[in-house]
């Protein structure tokens, strides 16, 4: 460890004695303090036949007391301690401070005997071992324990001379919509992210996502400024005749060599972290178009594996995360709270990987990226998005877990205070949610059941099917964990690879092919769903839909759980049909019932664009909306949804220093987002090669 090492950790230390204030935490820690100092002795006097208790337990009492006093004392030094020597160091020296103040206690108390000093010396080790893991397991949960551990790592920064420039670190919270958060800043719940915004540092605008809502078409907009290739979030090539899943890593590997021209948003030095595509980004870490595990040079993920606290948090938190899972699941079952889906075991353990594992693990690799001076971060968050999927993106455990997203918030604001460079942040979202029953739940059968009918074709379970493979979503970041670790060339990789079953091979890069005998593939994301004619190798018309298959769309359209559908006519372009009444989108000639009338005024807009985006289904389905509520009915089984239009998923929002000048007054697409960030980008000087000349705009829209 060099000479500046120690002196910004010997400052980071002083810093975090001076900030320090008695709380409530501080209360409790106090009184936990003493109840382990109380069960510890009793274990430490039950074991050891050589001490007791000769006053009985008020001599026990008088002990704790003491003990717990300068135990509590000992450890809030020892939280500052961490910060230079790190959580081993820790360990050991608060054992032998403990093992000292223990001996000392029992040699002068006059309620506790001892035979020997041998027997003393041995009580108060035994005592102090038990008292520094219970302390150890305990603290770990603590977001200080996991600040000071992080800030310690930070204090390794390369950099002799911090740059000019400030860095900008982008946070993308997946899933969350403007409404939503202007409610839940106006209610006090977001201590963090309100005061940005009340105290005028920050700024908040809307942006407006189109269709598809989901976070690969706006990663491929925000990352690229390109979402041409990303109809949905799975989707079916006829001229491969593949099945594609942006979270499965080869496949977002394709599709970001398709719409990067080298000159993402992070082309400049930035880092990728979390994220489905890299923005071009020369580090990109756990990111799904580049999946692999960190490598030995990280040491933001070596410490965070590694740390003694790191291990123990993620221990501790995670059994936390599932044991709140399991009650609050009983809680909507038992109070009947409607509409609701089974959160089955396998969520149960993918909330406790992303709502602490990936969640610290990310913050850990931010770190090191800040302290290596990085000039642009980008990271994506999912825990919101992971819980509103099954929870509902209203109820109070999504909103809890968007609160700990806040307290994220804080604790990179103060890694930013001691960062190498001085970091802006902003906070951006790429999608909102809408709630709803879903179609199955409503109808008795699935989407695909419901086109395989009117087609008139035997169903096969063994082909794709618009759950796109039992929402496959929701592993993703868990699968690039995987792909990682698989492609090692070791035993461990191997057994991985071996053991892996076949639907989670196809996560770890194996792509999936489709039968050439089955004549459907049907895919949904959200309440989106696109069905594709795989024997016909380009789009069918709707006049040739009619001739082929003349149930197929009128049945759709007149299906009480299907908003309207939208095909392309040969004489007419794109049309969206509904039971009572069609809409032609490229003039806006409506006949009959306007379909579209429900899902607001950027509607037509969205599905015209949404008709030009490479390999659209022959047909595309978007459910209804529910009148009053605004709920609509997925087409997977979530009670949170987001993938097609209606409700407030295509409304995302977008948090920003308010010094900056703000180009577009209405972001309308996720391109548009990274136009604006881009040229926030060339504002600070952080884009050092000019971007090359925008093509001409197509003609507006005019509907």
């Amino acid at each position: 460890m060099n000479v500046r090492t120690v002196r910004r950790r010997f400052l980071l230390s002083l810093r975090l004695a001076r900030e320090w204030r008695p709380s409530v935490a501080w209360a409790r820690s106090l009184f936990r303090s003493g109840a382990t100092s109380f069960v510890v002795l009793a274990v430490t006097f039950w074991l050891l036949p050589g001490v007791w208790a000769s006053g009985g337990p008020a001599a026990l009492v008088e002990l704790m007391v003491v003990l717990a006093l300068i135990g509590m004392a000992m450890r809030w030094v020892l939280l500052g301690v961490a910060v230079l020597v790190g959580g081993i160091g820790v360990l050991a020296l608060g054992t032998v401070l403990q093992a000292i103040v223990m001996y000392t206690a029992l040699r002068i108390s006059d309620g506790v005997s001892v035979n020997s000093f041998v027997d003393a010396w041995v009580a108060s080790w035994i005592a102090a071992i038990l008292a520094a893991l219970i302390n150890w397991l305990a603290d770990a949960g603590s977001d200080d324990v996991f600040l000071r551990q992080t800030l310690r790592q930070m204090a390794r920064s390369p950099l002799d001379e911090p740059p000019q420039r400030p860095g900008v670190l982008v946070i993308q919270v997946d899933g969350l919509s403007e409404p939503l958060l202007s409610w839940a800043l106006k209610a006090g719940n977001l201590p963090n992210l309100g005061r940005w915004v009340r105290d005028g540092s920050h700024a908040m605008t809307g942006w407006h996502t189109g269709m598809p809502a989901t976070t690969p078409a706006s990663q491929a907009g925000i990352m690229h400024g390109d979402a041409s290739q990303v109809p949905a979030f799975r989707w079916y090539e006829k001229d491969t005749g593949r099945l594609v899943v942006t979270n499965r890593p080869r496949d977002a590997a394709d599709v970001e060599k398709r719409i990067s021209n080298g000159r993402g948003l992070l082309a400049d030095g930035g880092v990728s972290i979390s994220n489905v595509f890299s923005g071009d980004a020369p580090v990109s870490l756990l990111t799904f178009s580049n999946a692999a595990l960190p490598g030995r040079s990280a040491r933001g993920y070596l410490a965070f594996v590694a740390s003694p606290y790191g291990l123990a948090r993620a221990l501790v938190l995670s059994i936390g995360e599932m044991l709140k899972e399991i009650q609050q699941a009983r809680r909507q079952r038992r109070r009947d709270v409607y509409p609701r889906v089974s959160r089955h075991g396998s969520f149960v353990a993918l909330r406790a990987v992303t709502n602490v594992v990936l969640r610290d693990l990310n913050v850990s690799l931010i770190a090191e990226q800040m302290s290596n001076g990085a000039p642009v971060i980008f990271c994506d968050f999912v825990d919101y998005d992971e819980v509103a999927h099954h929870a509902g993106p209203l109820r109070p455990e999504a909103m809890q877990t968007l609160e700990g997203l806040d307290r994220v918030l804080g604790t990179l604001r103060k890694l930013a205070d001691s960062a190498a460079r001085r970091y802006e942040i902003v906070v951006v979202s790429d999608h909102g949610q809408s709630q709803g029953a879903t179609f199955r739940q409503r109808y008795g059968e699935t989407f695909e059941d419901v086109v395989t009918k009117l087609v008139h074709e035997d169903h096969d379970d063994g082909d794709p099917s618009a759950d796109g493979g039992h929402n496959a979503e929701e592993w993703g970041r868990v699968n690039v964990l995987l792909t990682g670790m698989a492609h090692q060339r070791s035993i461990k990789g191997a057994a991985i690879r071996a053991c892996a079953p076949e639907q989670r091979r196809e996560h770890l890069g194996v792509g999936r092919a489709v039968r050439e005998d089955h004549p459907i593939v049907t895919v949904a994301s959200g309440n989106l769903a696109m069905v594709y004619l795989t024997g016909h190798p380009r789009r069918l018309t709707l006049e040739e839909l009619d001739d082929g298959y003349p149930d197929l769309v009128r049945g759709l359209a007149r299906h009480p759980g299907v908003g309207f559908v939208v095909v392309e006519s040969a004489a007419d372009g794109p049309v969206a049909i509904g039971e009572l009444g069609r809409h032609r989108l490229r003039d806006g000639h409506v006949s009959g019932l306007d379909p579209l009338s429900r899902y607001g005024p950027h509607a037509a807009r969205d599905l015209l664009e949404h008709q030009r985006i490479a390999h659209v289904g022959d047909v595309v389905a978007v459910s209804r909306l529910d009148r009053g509520t605004d709920e609509v009915a997925a087409f997977e089984e979530l009670v949170g949804s987001h993938g097609g239009i209606g409700g407030w998923q295509t409304e995302a929002v977008l948090v920003y220093p308010a010094g900056w000048h703000r180009e577009q007054e209405e972001i309308h697409g996720p391109a548009a987002v990274y136009r604006q960030l881009v040229a926030w980008l060339d504002e600070l000087g952080l884009r050092t090669t000019p971007d090359p000349e925008p093509e001409s705009e197509a003609e507006p829209l005019s509907v």
